[in-house]
């Protein structure tokens, strides 16, 4: 039977490093049969209408399989692909994970560095991203690492945070549009509520990192934030706010986020690890998270600069 929802291919590409040509359009539309591009911004993202195409014994998820025939068109080219549903794109909750996503590092691995083991404890947070071991265990583990470190090392790393390309447009833009935005990380409220603050968020939710004063305890309060937790959030903000679960967006790079992005309508694995990639219906690789407003067929023309960005 004939899949009766249309879908759209949007492809993002960086248009200092590697532009979204004409050339580069017509070689994809007529990888995937598709109609003729809707330019959303000159030289960095555009809409291809796809066919609607039944599977068959041979192609059971067409759709998967456009993106393999759009991908090779590309012929290795920067440049991110999304296949979406062309109707309901823009959503109405986003939920997004903090570290490697919004910020550009682990706030956990750079603390470690005023400790002197950055390289011990960002093997760990590396394997628990990639879902090689629990991530309640690994943070303890971590944090347990990190007592008696004196907290002015907290100000410290927060010199040290970097935002990622795009994170304040991608809130401004979304909160403009009547969207709630939370930040839900399985890092530490320090940390989550001077971003929220300068990126923009509606709330935060984290774990706490907890401290006598003076130095950290090595401890951090229970419960811990952590996968579940992260799409009980999801769920809890959706019913809050009356929202069906195809108007929610998620975005995350590790394991513990990949239930929240399974249950969100819409989940994004932005420049995620090898585990969560793979599974993952969407993905960011090349480009900033100016493509999750691509992605929900925002013009140009209609991004909110954010005064966070920088």
């Amino acid at each position: 039977m004939t899949d009766p929802a249309p879908h759209v291919l949007t492809l993002v590409a960086d248009p200092d490093a590697a532009p979204l040509t004409p050339a580069l359009l017509a070689r994809v539309r007529e990888a995937v049969s598709g109609g003729p591009p809707d330019v959303l911004a000159p030289g960095e993202a555009a809409d291809i209408l796809l066919p609607r195409a039944p599977p068959g014994p041979s192609q059971p998820d067409p759709l998967r399989a456009t993106l393999d025939r759009a991908r090779a068109a590309l012929e290795g080219a920067p440049i991110d692909v999304l296949a979406l549903p062309a109707t309901g794109r823009r959503k109405r909750l986003l939920i997004a994970d903090m570290d490697s996503t919004i910020v550009t590092g682990e706030t956990l691995d750079e603390l470690a560095d005023f400790a002197g083991l950055k390289a011990e404890i960002a093997a760990i947070t590396a394997r628990s991203m990639n879902g090689e071991i629990d991530f309640a265990a690994a943070l303890r583990e971590r944090v347990g690492m990190l007592k008696g470190l004196d907290i002015a090392a907290l100000e410290a790393t927060w010199a040290r945070v970097r935002l990622s390309p795009g994170a304040a447009e991608l809130v401004a833009t979304m909160r403009a549009h009547g969207a709630v935005t939370a930040l839900v990380s399985g890092g530490f409220t320090f940390f989550t509520g001077r971003v929220a603050a300068r990126v923009g968020f509606d709330l935060h939710r984290s774990n706490v990192l907890e401290h006598d004063g003076a130095v950290l305890t090595g401890t951090v309060a229970e419960p811990i934030l952590d996968r579940d937790a992260k799409r009980a959030t999801l769920r809890a903000l959706r019913a809050e706010h009356g929202l069906a679960p195809a108007e929610t967006l998620a975005v995350g790079d590790g394991a513990n986020d990949l239930a929240m992005l399974r249950e969100a309508g819409l989940g994004i694995a932005f420049h995620a690890k090898p585990v969560v990639a793979a599974e993952a219906r969407a993905r960011v690789d090349h480009t900033g998270l100016r493509a999750l407003l691509f992605a929900q067929g925002y013009r140009a023309g209609e991004i909110v600069a954010g005064a966070g960005d920088g």
